[in-house]
C-alpha cells in the first residue's frame, strides 16, 4: 500500500505520515467510481484533444508524403508513356526494339499508375485517426501536503506570497491576452498540472502548449518542475516557455522560448533552477513565433 512510485513532481508518504493518512483513507471513501470518472474525464476531455493533436501532426505528414510520391511516380508514368508512344510510331515504321517493345513499355506505365493510384489510397486510410476506448492501466492517489502534514513553524512572509501570487496572475493574463490577439484560442490549463499553463489552438487546428513563468521584481532564477521539462522534451515542435517581466501590476515584457531545455532532469530531480537572463536572451516576441509556424 505504501509502495514508492516515480510520479513526477510528487513524493511518497512518509512514515510519520502514515497514520493520519488512513483517517484521510477512510474520509474520502475511494471505490471504483473513481475509476468511472478518470474514464469519462478521458473520454470527454483528454481524449479528443489528443486526437486533435495527432491528427494535426498526421495529416501534415500525410501531405508531403503524398506530394512527393505523385511527383516521383508521375515523371516515371510519363517516361514510360512516351517511351511507349516512341516505341509504337517506331513499331509502325518497321523499326523494332530487340531488348524494349512498345507493349512493353506501356505496361510498365500501367503498373506505376496503378501503384501511385494505391499509394495514394493507402495515404488515404491513414488520414482516418478515430480514437479507441480508454482503458485504465493504474491509479495514484494524490493528495495536498498540507492534508497530512505535521505542525510547522516554518512560515511564508504574507508580503511574499501575495507578491508572487499577483505576479502569476499578472503573467498568465498577458500571455492568454496575447494568444488571442495572435489568433489563438487559448485555455488556462494549469490548474490540471499537465506540464504547462496554457493550451492555445490555431484557427487550422494546430495547438501550442505554453507554461507561463512570470519574473518577481529582482529575482534571477526561474523554477521549472521535472515534469514541465520533460513534456517540453516530448512536444519540441509546440512547447513554449513564456517569461513575463512584471512590473506592480502589469506586464511589461512577454517573451517566447521554443525548445527551452535540451536534456532530461535526473530521475531524483523535482525541480531545476534555471538563469532567468539566460532563457531571456533565447526568447523572442510572441508575433515571432506565430510567424513561423505560419498560423492565419
Amino acid at each position: 500500500m505504501w509502495q514508492q512510485t516515480p510520479y513526477l513532481d510528487y513524493r511518497p508518504v512518509r512514515e510519520e505520515e502514515k497514520e493520519t493518512l488512513v483517517t484521510v483513507l477512510a474520509e474520502l471513501q475511494i471505490d471504483k467510481s473513481y475509476e468511472d470518472r478518470a474514464i469519462s474525464h478521458a473520454v470527454q476531455t483528454l481524449v479528443p484533444s489528443h486526437v486533435r493533436e495527432v491528427k494535426t501532426r498526421k495529416t501534415e505528414l500525410i501531405t508531403k508524403t503524398m506530394a512527393a510520391v505523385k511527383e516521383r511516380l508521375t515523371k516515371e508514368i510519363m517516361f514510360w508513356d512516351n517511351q511507349a508512344n516512341r516505341l509504337k510510331e517506331e513499331e509502325q515504321a518497321g523499326k523494332t526494339n530487340a531488348r524494349l517493345n512498345s507493349a512493353k513499355a506501356r505496361q510498365r506505365a500501367d503498373e506505376l499508375q496503378a501503384r501511385l493510384d494505391k499509394r495514394m489510397q493507402e495515404l488515404k486510410e491513414e488520414g482516418n485517426i478515430s480514437p479507441l476506448p480508454p482503458v485504465v492501466l493504474g491509479g495514484i492517489l494524490v493528495l495536498p501536503a498540507l492534508m497530512i502534514a505535521q505542525p510547522s513553524t516554518v512560515e511564508i512572509p504574507p508580503d511574499l506570497a501575495r507578491n508572487t501570487k499577483v505576479t502569476e496572475v499578472v503573467a498568465m493574463e498577458a500571455v492568454i491576452q496575447v494568444e488571442r490577439k495572435l489568433g489563438y484560442s487559448p485555455k488556462d490549463v494549469g490548474a490540471e498540472k499537465v506540464g504547462y499553463d496554457v493550451e492555445s489552438i490555431g484557427s487550422g487546428g494546430e495547438m501550442r502548449f505554453i507554461e507561463v513563468k512570470g519574473r518577481v521584481a529582482g529575482a534571477r532564477v526561474v523554477t521549472v518542475t521535472k515534469s514541465e521539462i520533460l513534456t517540453a522534451l516530448n512536444k519540441p515542435e509546440s512547447y513554449y516557455l513564456a517569461l513575463v517581466e512584471v512590473e506592480g501590476n502589469r506586464a511589461r515584457e512577454i517573451r517566447y522560448v521554443k525548445q527551452p531545455f535540451i536534456q532530461k532532469p535526473d530521475f531524483t530531480v523535482t525541480s531545476i533552477n534555471y538563469d532567468w537572463n539566460k532563457l531571456w536572451e533565447r526568447g523572442v516576441a510572441p508575433h515571432v513565433t506565430r510567424n513561423r509556424e505560419g498560423a492565419v
